[in-house]
C-alpha cells in the first residue's frame, strides 16, 4: 500500500475507488495543509498526517488521524500559547452521482449523510474543521499549575514580586476597620 499526495487541501477524487470492489483502499499524506477555521480560531501550526479511503458497500469510508495546534490564550495568566491538537476523523461518504450512469443518486433516505461532489471527489474540510471546533480547549492553559495573574497588580503572578502594600482604606470605609464579629 503506498502513500499519495491528495489531489488538494483535503480533497481526494475517489472515482477509480468507487470502481474497485468492497475492501480497496488508498492511504495519502497529508502535510503543511491549512484551512480557514473562521474569525475567533485559528492554526497556530499546519495539519499534517495521513488518510485511509476504503471503498465500502455504500461509498467510501474515510479514517484520518491529524495533528495540528492552534494560536490560543492562557485562560489564567492571558500569555499567548500554542494548543496541540490531535484529530481522529472516521466518516463515511456516499456517492451523489451513480457511477455508471452519472444520474443523481436518491437522497430521500439519508438526507443528512456526508456526501462527494459531483466530480466523485471526497472532501474533508468541513468534517476537519467540526473536529477542529470540537477538539477546541474552553480554557486553554500554559501549563496546568498557572497561578495565573495578581488579584492587585494585574501582572502575571509568575513574574516578579507580588507583595503589596496595604492599599490605602476610603475614609468612608474606615469606621469598618473597628468592626469584629462578637464572640460566640
Amino acid at each position: 500500500m503506498s502513500v499519495r499526495p491528495a489531489d488538494g487541501p483535503l480533497t481526494w477524487n475517489v472515482t477509480g475507488l468507487l470502481a474497485d470492489g468492497i475492501g480497496a483502499d488508498r492511504m495519502y499524506a497529508v502535510a503543511g495543509v491549512g484551512i480557514d477555521l473562521g474569525d475567533d480560531v485559528h492554526l497556530a501550526r499546519p495539519i499534517d498526517g495521513q488518510v485511509r479511503l476504503a471503498r465500502t458497500n455504500r461509498g467510501v469510508l474515510a479514517t484520518a488521524q491529524f495533528q495540528t495546534a492552534l494560536q490560543a490564550v492562557c485562560s489564567r495568566c492571558l500569555l499567548e500559547i500554542s494548543v496541540p491538537i490531535d484529530l481522529d476523523l472516521r466518516e463515511e461518504f456516499l456517492p451523489s452521482l451513480d457511477l455508471a450512469t452519472g444520474k443523481p443518486v436518491m437522497v430521500d433516505e439519508e438526507p443528512d449523510a456526508s456526501r462527494l461532489n459531483d466530480h466523485h471527489e471526497l472532501e474533508l474540510e468541513v468534517p476537519v474543521r467540526e473536529a477542529i471546533w470540537l477538539a477546541e480547549p474552553i480554557a486553554p492553559l500554559c501549563r496546568p499549575d498557572c497561578p495565573g495573574l495578581c488579584v492587585i497588580c494585574g501582572g502575571r503572578s509568575d513574574d516578579g514580586d507580588h507583595d503589596h502594600p496595604d492599599a490605602p482604606i476610603d475614609p468612608r470605609l474606615e469606621a469598618l476597620r473597628a468592626f469584629r464579629e462578637a464572640d460566640g
